[in-house]
């Protein structure tokens, strides 16, 4: 098909004079910044940090400025003017556009311009600065039985600021309205350097404070363009390509209204005034089942008929990503069908409610339909539609997917038939999707795996956003529905809007920055839409310690899953989760999982080395928790890639000396175990322990754990022994028991109790060989040549009872987890992928044993610490489920420990391992100081004994235990 050609350099009579870092340096620019007293970060990883967003491109700035005030708003405006540098707002940097990138300064409010400034219950409003993150603003005022209306995906770490530069939306638009439906009053500084302030009087009236000369420009262009302006704007809700130039007519001449939407390009906010709703008493879900999606998006029109705040569609394929990344268990009831509708009624009456979510389910629209009432199995469904960004950021092929036409919205009645020509046109150039979206607005949601590796692969690009424009314009649709046009769709507004109305646009940019200072490239005078695509044509597979088997071997593949949504920025808690412990204690880019993710996507460009500092300081609070393996929408294993990172960095070079120490922990406690006492002795002698600790890398704040007078493996070969001719050990069914180094030299009473309950439960343990080990300590330190050769033999071992149809039992969560994934990374054998299969935690294979039965711990107070690879890796479903059976009280913590291996005993690391303890487990074991402490990794039980000095169990030390009335 034919493609548009890029654009001319100035359509618009716009300045072009400013400087893009080829005639001011990074340096005179930072320079400048520092002089005025500003917070400026302008090394190379923060420059990589905050070169993308969660789109395509990739524009590295000359600085990044965080304003703690908005003088100092003012004063990065002054210098960027004086200096005739561009500056880009950004809020969250979850922008799918490209709105928030730009090759000068970047402010990021995000940091310190993020307060709840004011509320008022009884007017039901509320005053923010623009960094205020959604969930904040919510938190302020849900006590007072109020919400802000717009809802967007990402409305966990999405900012206000953004939300009124994109003129957001999100699920619940129906009930709520945008964005803009929700915005009273406004303070921008222009580009200028003076202030406009925007909102309404006491009858309604919309106001302008402002530069009279830019007033009067407006009204001005307005009034050249007036058929542009009256004909073709307005035409249904998710219409928002462009600038919002509809409420520059006279009749209305609202500016504010104007402004909400334009991207940073016309003023930078400082202040926002919005307002508040009322929440609803009760909601109920109704989940529609139909054959396909073409079908779900003819029935959305007749659903929006029943008054739903909400009206969500998807099909299997963003369902099946779903299930291929976490199991079956991470789908909840569904009705049956290929595609669904998500479908929320709400309202204050309850009988009202479900009347009318009755009504709708009976309605006959879909194969079949279920009233979800139950608050938990909502939460579920809405997971999936959240997570939808970053799901369908791997395609159906397999293959990454990127935005590019993410958010084309169609008059909703059209929604069908274009659901239809969309998916043909996909197929046409050989590529895979799976559409999501708010199919009562008619807007639909959508990443395509464009074949950016290939030569061609940005022509292809061209072609094919070129013909989907094309395709929303025949159907009279928008080609940004709420995430904006930025970089992605400035450019193709040509397609959608007569020459009239571009030139109105044009008319507005110059009227309020004449310089093109604020936010170029964007809306007018557009980038090409395929100039500064990010992944286009960069490939790493040289010499890589692990396969990546799910990123077909390329390191570049498995970084750029990385799509930017920012999930990992916020607090992840209220579902369990666990990513991103070091970013909640810091709030510091780097220290989040897309932050590292960034650095390393510019190692594998080749723009920084593995040894540079940046890629060492963006991963030093990594906890290797794996939390993100989970959580992470997109499937980052931020773990793993820490892990070949040091393995890159320190070849044949001499290391940190605790990974001499804390990195082959095993070889030491295994010789420390011949003599337990006297390696005891020596770290009670206050000088020795102080000087031992300095030696080996840890802080002299940690205690030390003790080394078992009594290893288990010697318990082991005592008690077969003694009981030779007893028959305790025989007769029961086989299960190897994978002794890790921890529940060895540390914790036998552990391994012990594991030996028990599984001999109650008609089991019989077998031990691999003395000296088998998962190498673990040895993958978090980056030692990958030894661990591939450690792992490499006890997996050979292990194989062997897996093919005699033995199952292989782990008792440290962390050491399970190596066996059952990162085996299979770091060996790629046959063997590791069987003894993957064949491990199972204590609680599956007993959940799986047909006649056992917990103990009976009625009136037992649980507070239980998952460990952070259980979670990710091995799932605690299974646990939860068993421990309900149990009949006892248990509160489960979201969130790590803090200790995470290594890391929390590492000097530097104490304060942040401190931090993350405060967000869950410490607060929670101050509530209920009598309760049981539930920790399976040693390290959670380290951290519990250090910090609150309190015992804490296993599960097989629970499961030992009995309740009254048992023997």
């Amino acid at each position: 098909m034919a493609s548009i050609a890029p654009p001319p350099a100035s359509r618009t009579g716009l300045e072009t004079g400013l400087q893009t870092g080829a005639e001011t340096s990074s340096k005179e620019v930072s320079a400048a910044l520092r002089q005025a007293g500003l917070e400026v970060r302008d090394d190379a990883g923060t420059k990589a940090m905050y070169a993308t967003d969660a789109s395509l491109y990739r524009i590295p700035p000359l600085a990044v400025v965080r304003p703690r005030h908005v003088d100092e708003v003012a004063a990065t405006l002054d210098i960027a003017r004086s200096l005739g540098v561009p500056l880009t707002s950004r809020g969250g940097g979850t922008s799918i556009a490209g709105n928030s990138i730009g090759r000068g300064i970047v402010l990021d409010f995000s940091r310190h311009l993020n307060r709840v400034l004011d509320v008022d219950p009884v007017a039901r409003t509320a005053r923010v600065e623009p960094g205020t993150v959604h969930a904040v603003l919510q938190k302020a005022v849900l006590p007072h039985g109020i919400r802000f209306g717009p809802d967007p995906s990402s409305h966990p770490r999405c900012t206000i600021g953004g939300m009124i530069g994109n003129n957001a939306c999100g699920n619940r638009a129906l009930g709520y309205g945008r964005t803009s439906d929700n915005v009273l009053a406004m303070t921008h500084l222009l580009a200028s350097g003076e202030t406009l302030r925007t909102g309404y009087g006491n009858e309604g009236t919309a106001f302008a404070d402002g530069p009279a000369t830019l007033l009067d420009g407006l009204r001005a262009a307005a009034g050249r363009h007036l058929k542009a302006a009256r004909t073709e704007f307005d035409l249904f809700g998710r219409q928002l390509s462009g600038y919002a130039v509809q409420h520059l007519l006279p009749e209305r001449f609202d500016v504010g209204q104007a402004l909400i939407g334009s991207e940073g390009t016309l003023g930078i906010l400082t202040e926002a005034t919005v307002r508040l709703v009322k929440d609803p008493d009760h909601r109920v879900v109704v989940a529609i089942g139909f054959t396909d999606i073409v079908a779900a998006g003819e029935a959305a029109p007749t659903v929006v008929t029943f008054g739903p705040t909400a009206c969500e569609g998807m099909d299997e394929r963003l369902v099946n990503v779903l299930r291929a990344r976490r199991g079956d268990s991470a789908i909840p009831p569904m009705p049956k069908g290929g595609a669904w509708l998500f479908v929320e009624i709400a309202g204050d009456d309850q009988a009202e409610v479900l009347d009318r979510a009755q009504a709708l389910a009976n309605a006959g629209l879909g194969l079949e339909s279920l009233v979800v009432q139950d608050k938990a199995t909502q939460a579920r469904l809405w997971r999936i539609r959240e997570d939808g960004a970053g799901l369908a950021g791997r395609a159906p092929s397999g293959k990454p997917a990127w935005p590019g036409l993410e958010d084309a919205a169609v008059p909703p009645e059209k929604l069908g038939a274009y659901l239809a020509r969309f998916d043909d046109l996909v197929s046409e150039y050989g590529m895979t999707s799976a559409p999501y979206g708010h199919f009562g607005d008619g807007c639909m949601h959508v990443r395509l795996d464009y074949p950016l590796d290939r030569p061609d692969g940005l022509v292809v690009l061209r072609e094919f956003l070129t013909a989907a424009a094309g395709l929303v314009s025949e159907f009279g649709g928008s080609i940004s529905g709420e995430h904006g046009d930025g970089r992605a769709r400035g450019e193709l507004l040509s397609l959608m809007y007569s020459p009239d109305a571009i030139k109105l646009f044009g008319a507005v940019k110059q009227a309020f920055d004449p310089s093109n200072l604020l936010n170029p490239g964007v809306l007018v005078d557009p980038d090409p839409f395929d100039a500064d695509v990010r992944a286009a044509g960069v490939s790493y597979r040289k010499d890589l310690a692990f396969i990546y088997e799910h990123d077909n071997g390329d390191l570049s593949q498995a970084l750029h899953r990385c799509t930017g949504v920012g999930k990992c920025r916020a607090d992840n808690s209220a579902a369990g989760g666990v990513m991103c412990p070091s970013y909640l204690a810091t709030r510091e880019e780097k220290d989040s999982t897309r932050g590292r993710a960034r650095v390393l996507q510019d190692v594998v460009r080749g723009d920084l080395d593995w040894k540079h500092p940046s890629v060492a300081d963006s991963l030093d609070l990594c906890l290797s928790c794996k939390g993100c393996a989970s959580d992470c929408p997109t499937g980052i294993d931020m773990a793993t890639y820490k892990s070949e990172a040091l393995h890159q960095k320190y070849k044949g070079r001499l290391r940190p000396r605790s990974h001499y120490t804390l990195g082959w922990l095993p070889r030491w406690a295994r010789l420390a175990g011949r003599t337990p006492r006297l390696a005891n002795l020596g770290m009670t002698l206050p000088g020795l322990k102080k000087l031992a600790l300095f030696g080996a890398g840890v802080d002299s704040r940690r205690s030390v754990p003790e080394f078992a007078r009594t290893p288990f493996r010697r318990w082991w070969s005592r008690q077969k022994f003694e009981t030779a001719d007893q028959k305790l050990g025989t007769g029961g069914t086989p299960v190897m028991l994978f002794v890790d180094s921890f529940s060895d030299a540390f914790s036998p009473a552990v391994a012990e109790a594991t030996v028990q309950v599984l001999r109650e439960a008609g089991y019989e343990p077998r031990l691999p060989s003395a000296g088998t080990c998962c190498g673990l300590t040895w993958i978090t330190t980056g030692q990958l040549d030894a661990a591939r050769k450690i792992l490499g033999s006890t997996v050979t071992e292990l194989a062997a009872a897996a093919r005699a149809g033995i199952p292989i039992v782990g008792i440290e969560p962390s050491c399970t987890a190596v066996l059952r994934t990162d085996a299979v990374e770091l060996l790629g054998t046959d063997d590791a992928r069987l003894v993957a299969r064949s491990t199972k935690t204590l609680a599956e294979l007993l959940t799986e044993t047909e006649g056992w039965n917990p103990p009976d711990l009625s009136g037992t107070t649980i507070v239980a610490q998952p460990h952070c690879h259980h979670h990710a890796v091995l799932g605690w479903n299974t646990d939860k489920a068993l421990l309900a059976r149990t009949g006892a009280d248990v509160q489960t913590l979201a969130g790590c420990c803090g200790l995470a291996g290594n890391f929390g005993v590492e000097i530097g690391h104490y304060e942040v391992s401190l931090a993350v303890a405060d967000q869950h487990l410490m607060p929670a074991l101050k509530a209920k100081p009598d309760a049981v402490i539930l920790a399976d990794g040693f390290s959670c039980r380290t951290q519990v004994s250090d910090l609150a000095d309190r015992p804490s169990v296993h599960l097989a030390e629970l499961l030992t235990r009995r309740g009254p009335g048992q023997s």
